[in-house]
This record gives structure tokens, sequence and C-alpha cells, in this order.
């Protein structure tokens, strides 16, 4: 890779490729949720669980995925950001920056007018302004640095989660007093205030919930008009104290793990191995305990909220490290993945497929199928999309250079287009 030019099909990285695929198919796991539910569906599981097909699938997404494929994609990014900007790392910033700020672009136009209020793009975006101004910190400092603010993110969660549930307290509190008709105090009166303005967003009345089905599968442009507000409201909030913090952590582990050869698939077997033991059996024995403590209190608010369980990102990164461990070792152990690297080359066209075969299956664009698909019958939606993807990603790329979004994307940032159709249509190597 030259100051100005972009790798080539040679210099890519197999393993980034398989990783990055793999990571992409399994987020559509999580957001079917945002996709074929209301809003709320995705952090209170009971709206969306009413028969046991239903409770076997959220508990085999949940602890196997919820939060570990979006924290591997977030590594993969950080990753990503460390190899584009290379070793001439300040004669590449602008690029960088320009790269970044197209990426924006496409993630304000997935939010907006492809109606998916779950976009990581405009999150990514701005991580990837800040992420620059660590380009040039060792790995292994990076790697105490991830760990930090792993570590940060968990006690703010847990000053949420039992902030929560004693606010919860305080209400159930005032609520009582009222039904004995005895006096409420002014600071029972603004906990109960508070507790309700937080279950109307999370645990949406009847009419809330009519409200929002009525409008996102109405019409595209009721649907515009829903998502409008609601993603605008994220960027104003959510964005930057949940969403920007917990996908940076992850970045910067993707950072320390690229500079220290970890995710280039070529250290010693044993590394790998260990982390996929280590990794997975820490992610499920925590994503387990949050799965049973969300059950064993019949899905209260608070308990089966589990992103915000005190322990919610030392499972998920757990989780993530383990998969890479096990990626990896079948990748060098079977010579597995040629399908899935053709996903991860074209993984933002297809995260961007992902929302447009969605708007026209659940939103008023098309079928408006919002909330009429049981949990369980939309992962057969998801393995469509896999299959779908899993075969034209390898037969686009046989006959152009790039995926499409990929190559708009190239184009913007280095200002001129690359030839995107292959002079032949012989199979090329992934």
């Amino acid at each position: 890779m030259t100051k100005t030019a972009p790798i080539s099909e040679s210099q890519r990285i197999e393993s980034l490729d398989v990783l990055r695929g793999f990571a992409l198919l399994g987020i559509l796991l999580l957001n079917i949720i945002g996709f074929g539910f209301i809003n709320s569906a995705y952090v209170a599981p009971s709206l969306t669980i009413q028969s046991p097909a239903d409770m076997v699938a959220w508990i085999l997404v949940d602890l196997t995925a919820e939060g570990a494929m979006r924290g591997l994609f977030s590594i993969l990014f950080g990753a990503g950001v460390v190899l584009f900007l290379g070793s001439d790392s300040n004669s590449r910033g602008g690029l960088h920056m320009k790269r970044t700020f197209w990426l924006l672009m496409f993630g304000l136009l997935n939010g907006y007018l492809l109606l998916w209020p779950g976009d990581i793009l405009v999150t990514y975006a701005v991580c990837g302004f800040i992420l620059f101004f660590a380009r040039n910190v060792s790995g292994k400092r990076l790697l105490i640095t991830s760990c930090v603010f792993v570590a940060l993110l968990s006690l703010y969660n847990a000053a949420m989660h039992f902030g929560l549930l004693y606010l919860q307290d305080l209400a159930a509190e005032a609520a009582a007093l009222q039904t004995q008709g005895k006096s409420v105090s002014a600071e029972l009166n603004t906990a109960q205030a508070d507790w309700q303005e937080f279950t109307s967003e999370f645990r949406p009345s009847e009419t809330a919930v009519a409200n929002e089905i009525a409008a996102r599968g109405g019409s595209y442009f009721s649907a515009f008009s829903w998502t409008m507000g609601h993603n605008t409201e994220i960027l104003l909030t959510n964005l930057w104290f949940l969403l920007v913090p917990d996908a940076l952590a992850l970045m910067l582990l993707g950072m320390a793990l690229f500079k220290l050869g970890v995710l280039q698939g070529q250290l010693r077997v044993s590394i790998y191995r260990h982390m996929a033991v280590f990794g997975i059996c820490c992610g499920l024995l925590i994503n387990a305990y949050e799965l049973w403590v969300a059950h064993a209190s019949n899905f209260d608010t608070v308990e089966s909220f589990n992103q915000i369980a005190p322990t919610y990102h030392l499972g998920r990164t757990a989780l993530a490290i383990g998969w890479i461990g096990i990626v990896v070792l079948l990748l060098r152990h079977l010579s597995v993945g040629s399908h899935l690297a053709a996903v991860g080359r074209m993984a933002l066209t297809n995260y961007l497929m992902h929302s447009l075969i969605c708007l026209f299956i659940f939103t008023g664009a098309g079928f408006g199928l919002i909330n009429q698909l049981a949990r369980w019958q939309l992962y057969g939606v998801v393995l469509a999309i896999w299959i779908v993807q899993l075969y034209l990603s390898p037969w686009w790329l046989a006959r152009y250079h790039y995926g499409p979004i990929e190559w708009l994307w190239r184009g913007l940032t280095y200002g001129t287009f690359p030839p995107l159709r292959r002079i032949t249509t012989r199979s090329a190597a992934y």
C-alpha cells in the first residue's frame, strides 16, 4: 500500500475478511429483532416471547451472539483503521478523514432513507474520527486502554442497573402510598415520574405499540416520519453516552490485536486455542447467568434488560475473543471460509442490503409485516438472507473487483473511481 493508493487484492488478509463476513452475518441475528418488531423488543424480550419456540430462539441467540457479534465487528473496524492508515499514518490522515466522512453519510442514508433505526455506521464514523488520534499508540498500550474502557463500561452499567432498581423500588413505594390514600413526598413523586418515563420507552403501552406499528407498517412516508424522529433522538442522546463508548472500547481492542498480530491468524495455534476455550467458556457462562436472571425475574423491566447488566461488557468481549479463536482455527486447519471472505469483502454492501431487504419485508414500503411474525419465524428470514449473501457475494466478486458500495466508497475517498468490472469472468480468489 502506497501513501495515497488503496490496498490491492493480493494484499488482503484472509482472516480479516472471513472474520468480517462471519460477524456481518451474525449481526443480523440481533438486528432482525429491530427490523421485525417494535423498537423496545430488542431490550425487552418478553414482548416477543409467546411460545416455547420463541424462548429457545431467544436463549440460543442471546447466549451465543448478543453483543458479541457487534463487538467482533467493532474489533475488526479498529483493525481496519490501522490497516488503512498503514505505517506512514500521517500521510494518509486526510484520506482517513474523507473515508470516515463518507461512512457517516452512508450511515445517515441507512438510518433515514432505508428506515433502519438500529444503524451502527454513524457510530462507527464518529469513532473513526477519534481512532485517528490513537494510530501511533503501541499494541500493548491499546490493549491496556481497551481493558480499562471495558472495566469502566461495566462500572457504568452497574451504576445504571442498581440505580434503576432503586428507582423502581421508590416508584413502587409511591404507588403503595397512593393506593392507601396517604401523602407522597416530593422525592417519591419525582422518582415515580422518572420511572414512568423510563418504562414508557422500554415497556410501552398498548396504545404506543399500536401507534408505532401503524406508523412503521403504514407507508414509506409514515415509516420515514417515525424513523426520522427516532433516529434524531438517538443522534442527540444515546449516540454519545452509550453507543460510541460501547463501540470504542472494542475498536481499541481491535487496533491492539492487529498490531500484536493476533487477527492476521499467523500466531501459534495454542494462542488461538486458548482464545477459543477461555473466551467461549467465560462468555457463555456470563451470558447464561444474565439469561437466568432475566427468566427468574419473570422478565422484570430492569433484570431482563441485559444490555445494562453489570456483567454485559465482560460477557460480550470474552465471547467475541472466543469467536476469533474458533474462526481462525477453522480457517487454518480446514481451509474454510471462501464464501465468508467474499461476504466480508462486501461487508458494507451486504450490511446496507440487510436494511433494503428488511425495508420491503417489514415496513409500509413493502409488505408491512412488522410485529406480524413470531420471534422464531424471523430466523427463517435471517437464514434466507444468509443464503443469498453467501452465494451472491462470491458470484459478484468473480465478475467485479469490489462490491458496489465499496467501489463507490473507494472512489469518493480517493477522488477517482477504479475499474469495477473484471476483464475476465473466471473465478477470482477471495
